[in-house]
């Protein structure tokens, strides 16, 4: 399957929009469960991970096919999505939000950020977590995790549609995540939730600003009085956004 690259201007306004604020535009649309659920970073980076899915099935393990001997298989799809996943991309695991046993270990994704890996992401957990978290790559998972994954899990399909943390998330679609979470953006309104989260991002920062000023939320957030909205687009103005 060809992988397209994401359209550099919706990406650099995701690069400085929460999650949060793309929940709401997202919930605008109908669309309620697209964060997802119990991950969090495995160390804060303090920039934003954006880029497209590339995916990885897991399911439940039959122990005769799961002994260590898999691993030398050059195909195994763990291995093989690592290898394969494209640059730019984020590596999102279908753990089925069981971190009994880990998704992946340090090695493999030292070997993702090398490749040009945007970012990885688990519903499970992670192996030798405190030195990725050390890695110049964002990761986000549920908690350490020590043993291997062929313990519960069969790494079993790459590129397909998954569930991660409840959230749905099809090849292709736009992963977001910050400091707090990760969310799925449906690849065909990435563009629209982008540009809106930007402009809601622009009124939060000058919410905030009046705020710890001593202004009331009341008319200020929403802004439900005209007067605000003159004073925000004077500020706009004054700061450039």
């Amino acid at each position: 399957m060809t992988q397209a690259p994401m359209n550099p201007q919706t990406k650099a306004m995701l690069e400085q929009v929460s999650v949060a604020t793309l929940a709401t535009a997202l919930f605008k649309r109908g669309l309620r469960n697209q964060v997802i659920q119990d991950v969090r970073p495995v160390a804060p980076k303090g920039k934003n991970m954006v880029g497209p899915a590339f995916t990885l099935r897991y399911m439940p393990a039959r122990e005769d096919r799961n002994q260590l001997i898999e691993f030398r298989n050059p195909k195994h799809p763990q291995r093989h999505a690592i290898e394969t996943c494209p640059e730019g991309f984020v590596l999102v695991m279908d753990s089925r939000k069981n971190a009994t046993a880990a998704s992946a270990g340090d090695i493999l994704i030292t070997r993702l950020m090398m490749r040009g890996g945007a970012g990885v992401v688990t519903d499970g957990g992670f192996r030798d977590a405190m030195r990725i978290g050390e890695l110049d790559i964002p990761a986000y998972h549920s908690r350490p995790s020590s043993p291997t994954n062929l313990t519960i899990n069969e790494a079993i399909d790459i590129n397909v549609p998954i569930g991660c943390g409840d959230a749905p998330v099809f090849p292709g679609d736009i992963v977001v995540g910050d400091d707090d979470s990760v969310i799925i953006i449906p690849a065909e309104m990435a563009d629209d939730v982008a540009a809106e989260a930007y402009e809601m991002t622009a009124y939060e920062d000058f919410v905030v600003e009046q705020v710890r000023a001593g202004k009331t939320i009341i008319g200020l957030y929403p802004a439900t009085q005209e007067e605000n909205l003159t004073l925000f687009a004077e500020w706009r103005a004054k700061n450039g956004r």
